[in-house]
């Protein structure tokens, strides 16, 4: 059976890079910063929830991925693997024609975005937020986002589970951090007195080219992953 020899380091790390610039889990991160910040001057207090909130969306997004790639490797037990990658990646390029429309017309028709009823859920969360807070936001983030930024992890995660073994871990745990590394560099940022509103202006200014790379990507990794199954036909 095929494994990962398919998936190289460099598209590991170039997917990830990609998937890790997108406005929902950057938007939450800076929505937490200027709370904190108007809460307590303290600092280190900022940095130490920010960073419990970090984690936990590291955390949470590697056991969905770690979930991903038990389902999928049941799949290829029971010999249906196959038709499943072809439909992810028929999905997954459906999912980059739709972050590529936003590029155009954001806010006109469906769009890859936190649904409005957790968004709201967010925003309550992140004005008292505690240390338990902190951690049911960063799970709660992880969870809700994935319609805004599964669509490459989702590809990633059908080429790991077919063969799952040692260097597949490792990728997946390098490709989630990368995906966190933004969260952390912004958090970083603010410690060190970057103003959120800089940061929330920058993410606004660049949401659409942070959309239209996103859709691309899917684009390729769709078209990857047909062509990879379809070599297996």
């Amino acid at each position: 059976m095929p494994g990962i020899e398919e998936l190289t380091l460099p598209i590991v790390v170039g997917t990830a890079i990609v998937d890790s610039i997108n406005p929902c889990a950057i938007g939450v991160l800076i929505l937490l910063v200027a709370t904190l910040l108007q809460l307590t001057r303290d600092k280190k207090k900022m940095l130490f929830l920010g960073s419990v909130y970090v984690t936990v969306v590291y955390i949470t997004y590697l056991l969905a991925g770690l979930g991903l790639i038990w389902f999928q490797g049941l799949l290829i037990a029971l010999g249906v693997s196959i038709y499943v990658g072809l439909l992810i990646g028929i999905i997954t390029i459906i999912l980059g024609i739709i972050e590529i429309k936003d590029f155009f017309w954001y806010g006109q028709g469906f769009s890859l975005a936190i649904p409005p009823q957790y968004a709201e859920l967010i925003k309550e969360k992140v004005k008292k937020v505690t240390f338990a807070g902190a951690i049911f936001l960063g799970a709660l983030v992880a969870l809700v986002e994935l319609p805004c930024t599964g669509g490459p992890y989702l590809a990633i995660t059908a080429v790991l589970a077919k063969q799952f073994n040692f260097t597949a871990l490792i990728y997946l745990l390098i490709y989630n951090f990368i995906f966190v590394l933004p969260l952390i560099i912004m958090l970083l940022m603010a410690y060190f007195g970057i103003a959120s509103e800089s940061m929330k202006k920058w993410k606004e200014s660049n949401k659409k080219w942070m959309r239209l790379g996103t859709g691309l990507l899917l684009l390729g990794l769709g078209i990857f992953l047909i062509l990879y199954y379809l070599n297996y036909i």
